[in-house]
């Protein structure tokens, strides 16, 4: 166990305030917060998950996704049980979701900060990716190995559902160099019923990061019948353009998983048209996710219109960029690229 941060103290019941997200759980001696992950002992908040992983991979970095950030590259991808949305479509709630299925019981093999960089550095990564459920909710954890990472110059990204707090975002700029963040609809009704959150609190955190100079990307996974008319896409570009036009939005396929097992799949057609409705709205960067060679996935200049990264999947077929520019007109391109 270790000590959290963002808590308020305990009241005359013995109970304690988390403010690490949006949700700011009230939590009696022994409960958890809704993550499952977070609980009071005895007035003090600790974290169940420092340093307990249950995830340790290499991915691409274009699994992420992230387009715009050292394109084929390797980050060493980490994570815990627990999040704070319960998402019925969640494609990883075997672990997400774990505290509700494993009556409380804390999985995980027992890792330092420092082996996890180690780790990294040794497989040659460029960044360390905290990922799978919503970091936030291991932010301790996260925290000390951003801090680490940082000295050993590699990157630090979160994949993230932009719940947390103002003073939990401020506090991560200073460490992470990327996030992508799920906008997974346009309207608090979704975010109500099916994640169990609010909207608002995620298009805060976008502007936010945007403006605190963190590296953004969003993420907008495409349910059919549920998220993806056309006016509610229109919103969304919209307000992603009202932060910046540069910012890369990518609209992804859903598949049948957990409790929507009842829904169909999202067409190509239904991510083809999402990806127009984003161009016509001004963004300058809209991407096709989840169907492999559906052409969605090229990186074009917004000036020229010169094809300047070339993939398929997670793969890198050809890199036309030269020092961020377009190889072409050299029009700079927005994003990380050294």
């Amino acid at each position: 166990m270790h000590e959290a941060q963002f808590y308020q103290g305990r009241d005359e019941e013995g109970s304690v305030t988390c403010a690490l997200c949006h949700h700011r759980c009230r939590i009696r001696p022994g409960d958890r917060g809704i993550c499952g992950v977070r609980e009071n002992k005895s007035g003090v908040l600790v974290s169940l998950v420092y340093g307990r992983l249950v995830a340790e991979n290499i991915d691409p970095i274009e699994k992420k996704p992230l387009l715009h950030f050292l394109p084929a590259t390797r980050a060493y991808s980490i994570s815990t049980v627990g999040c704070n949305f319960h998402c019925r479509h969640c494609q990883n709630f075997e672990i997400s979701q774990a505290f509700h299925h494993s009556n409380g019981a804390i999985s995980g093999l027992e890792r330092l900060p420092e082996q996890v960089i180690v780790e990294a550095t040794r497989q040659n990564c460029a960044s360390v990716c905290y990922t799978y459920v919503e970091p936030t909710v291991f932010y301790e954890f996260a925290y000390d190995c951003a801090c680490l990472a940082r000295e050993q110059g590699l990157k630090n990204i979160f994949v993230s559902n932009g719940y947390m707090m103002p003073e939990v975002t401020r506090k991560l700029a200073g460490v992470l160099d990327g996030i992508n963040i799920d906008i997974k609809a346009f309207t608090d009704e979704f975010y109500k019923k099916i994640c169990k959150a609010r909207l608002q609190p995620v298009l805060d955190n976008v502007r936010l990061f945007y403006e605190l100079g963190v590296w953004v990307e969003v993420t907008t996974l495409l349910i059919p019948d549920l998220n993806d008319s056309e006016a509610e896409l229109r919103q969304l570009a919209r307000y992603v353009k009202s932060i910046s036009p540069t910012i890369p939005w990518h609209v992804t396929a859903f598949y049948p998983t957990y409790l929507m097992q009842d829904r169909s799949s999202t067409s190509v057609s239904s991510l083809r048209r999402a990806r127009e409705i984003g161009l016509e709205e001004g963004l300058q960067f809209v991407y096709e996710g989840n169907i492999p060679g559906a052409g969605g996935e090229n990186t074009n200049c917004p000036r020229c219109g010169v094809e300047l990264i070339s993939r398929f999947g997670f793969q890198v077929r050809v890199n036309r960029l030269r020092d961020g520019c377009c190889g072409s007109c050299g029009e700079r391109i927005a994003g990380v690229w050294c």
